[in-house]
C-alpha cells in the first residue's frame, strides 16, 4: 500500500468532519440569531429559508435514529419569533417573569 493509498481515507474522514461541523456551526448560528436583542423581519425570513436547508444537512451527516419528532421544532422559531416579538421575554419561567414586572 503506497503513501497515496494511505492518505485517501483520511481525507474522507477530513470531509466528513467538515460536513458535520458546518452542521452543527448554522444551527448554532441559528439559536444565537434567534436569541438577538434586536431583529430585523428580513433576517427573520432568511432563518426561515435558512433553517429547513440546516435540517437536512444534519438529517444527511447524522443517523435517522437521531432524528425523532422535536428535531424539526427550529422550523417553527422564525414564526414564533415574527409573531410574538423577542425570545428572552417569552423563554422564561413564570417567576422570571414576575420578577421583571416587580423590579419595574
Amino acid at each position: 500500500m503506497s503513501y497515496a493509498d494511505k492518505k485517501i481515507p483520511s481525507v474522507k474522514l477530513l470531509n466528513l468532519v467538515v460536513g458535520i461541523w458546518d452542521a452543527l456551526m448554522e444551527i448554532s448560528h441559528f439559536f444565537r440569531d434567534i436569541c438577538f436583542s434586536k431583529l430585523n423581519v428580513d433576517h427573520i425570513e432568511m432563518l426561515e429559508t435558512k433553517i429547513i436547508e440546516t435540517i437536512c444537512k444534519l438529517e444527511m451527516v447524522f443517523p435517522s435514529s437521531f432524528f425523532d419528532s422535536m428535531e424539526h421544532l427550529p422550523v417553527h422559531l422564525p414564526f414564533e419569533v415574527r409573531g410574538g416579538g423577542l425570545v428572552q421575554y417569552r423563554w422564561m419561567y413564570q417567576f422570571e417573569r414576575l420578577d421583571i414586572i416587580v423590579a419595574m
